[in-house]
C-alpha cells in the first residue's frame, strides 16, 4: 500500500539508503510543469452521429444548474536521486469528489484519496542498489514493464516515471467515480475525459470535460467549424473509438467568446457514454443539448486566479484548491 509522506521525506530515505550527499533538501522543479508531460500536437479521424458532417449547433435552452458534484485528481512529482544516470522519482496522487449542498462545496465520502511513492525502472538499476531501496521500506512502483525496450536516456526513464504518476492520479479517480456511481444517479461533472472504470465510463450520470486540445478530433472539413465556435454553441456530436473501452459520445463547446482570435479559448470537448437510449436522433440532440446547458451554468463564479479560467469551472477550481490545502 502507497505510504502518505512527504516528498521531501521520500527523498531524504532515498539519499541515506545509497548513501548520497543529503543537500539542503529542497525539491527539485516539477516534472510535472516541464514538457515531459506535453502531448505531441495531433488530428484524429472520427465518425459524426449527430448529423452528417461536423457543423456548429446553438445550445438549445438556458443555461441550468444539474451538476450535483465535482471529481478531480492532482499529481506532483520530481527527481529525488540518481543512481548513475538512472533517475529516481517520487511522486504523490490524490483525488476528490466535492459536493454542492446550499451552494457551498464539501468533501464527498470519507475523503480524499492520496498517495506518494517512489518511481524507478527496477530492472535497469544494479541489485545493490535495489536491495538498499527495498530496505528503507518505501512503496516503489516499476516504470517498466517485462516487454518494454528502452535505450536508458534519462529523459526517457523520466518521461516513463511521469506517465506512472498519472496513472496512479487516473486509477485514484476511477476509483472515486465507480464509488459515486455505485452510491448515486446524481450527475458528476469530471475534469479531463470518462474515467476508465467499467461502471462510471458507461453512466450516464458522468459527463467528463476536457480542457485541453493536444489532440483535436475533426474529420474533413470539421477543424473549422469546432475552432469557429461562438459562445454558447457546440460542435454536432461525433463518436470516439477508445482501446481501453467503449465508445463515447463526444462533442466540442464554447464557453466564451475569445476577444482575439485565440481558437482555443473558451473551449472544451465534452464526453458521455454512449448508452442504448441515444442511438436515436432527437434524443441525441437533446441530450447533447442539455449537458452543454449544465455546463454552461457553471462559467460563474469565475474559477480565476486560474490562468485557465476560461476553460475550468469554479467546482474543478474548489477541488483543487482542497487538495492542494490538505497536501501532506
Amino acid at each position: 500500500m502507497a505510504q502518505t509522506l512527504s516528498l521531501r521525506h521520500l527523498g531524504r530515505a532515498v539519499r541515506e539508503a545509497l548513501a548520497h550527499p543529503l543537500g539542503d533538501g529542497a525539491p527539485q522543479p516539477s516534472l510535472d510543469l516541464s514538457g515531459l508531460v506535453m502531448d505531441p500536437p495531433r488530428m484524429r479521424d472520427c465518425v459524426v452521429a449527430e448529423g452528417t458532417r461536423l457543423e456548429a449547433i446553438a445550445v438549445a435552452g438556458e443555461p441550468t444548474v444539474g451538476f450535483q458534484a465535482f471529481l478531480d485528481g492532482v499529481q506532483k512529482s520530481h527527481v529525488v536521486d540518481y543512481a548513475g544516470t538512472i533517475p529516481i522519482v517520487a511522486g504523490r496522487t490524490a483525488a476528490v469528489i466535492r459536493v454542492r449542498v446550499n451552494r457551498r462545496m464539501q468533501t464527498w465520502g470519507t475523503g480524499s484519496l492520496s498517495e506518494t511513492r517512489l518511481y524507478a525502472p527496477l530492472r535497469l538499476l544494479a541489485p545493490d542498489t535495489r536491495r538498499d531501496i527495498k530496505a528503507t521500506g518505501l512503496d516503489v512502483r516499476d516504470t517498466l514493464e517485462p516487454e518494454d525496450e528502452v535505450s536508458g536516456h534519462p529523459l526517457e526513464l523520466l518521461r516513463r516515471a511521469v506517465d506512472a504518476v498519472k496513472r496512479d492520479r487516473e486509477r485514484l479517480e476511477q476509483d472515486l467515480a465507480e464509488s459515486w456511481v455505485r452510491s448515486t444517479g446524481d450527475a458528476l461533472f469530471v475534469d479531463g475525459g470518462l474515467p476508465h472504470g467499467d461502471q462510471s465510463s458507461a453512466s450516464p450520470s458522468c459527463t467528463g470535460v476536457v480542457k485541453s486540445h493536444h489532440t483535436i478530433y475533426a474529420p474533413g472539413e470539421g477543424l473549422a467549424a469546432v475552432l469557429e465556435l461562438r459562445e454558447g454553441e457546440r460542435s454536432s456530436v461525433f463518436i470516439i473509438e477508445r482501446t481501453w473501452g467503449p465508445r463515447v459520445l463526444s462533442w466540442y463547446l464554447r464557453l466564451r467568446e475569445p476577444p482575439s482570435h485565440d481558437p482555443f479559448m473558451g473551449l472544451v470537448r465534452v464526453e458521455v457514454a454512449r448508452t442504448p437510449d441515444l442511438e436515436e436522433s432527437s434524443r441525441l440532440t437533446r441530450r447533447a443539448d442539455e449537458v452543454s446547458r449544465w455546463i454552461l451554468a457553471e462559467r460563474a463564479p469565475l474559477a480565476m486566479p486560474d490562468a485557465r479560467w476560461d476553460r475550468m469551472v469554479y467546482g474543478i477550481r474548489d477541488c483543487e484548491e482542497y487538495l492542494r490545502a490538505t497536501a501532506s
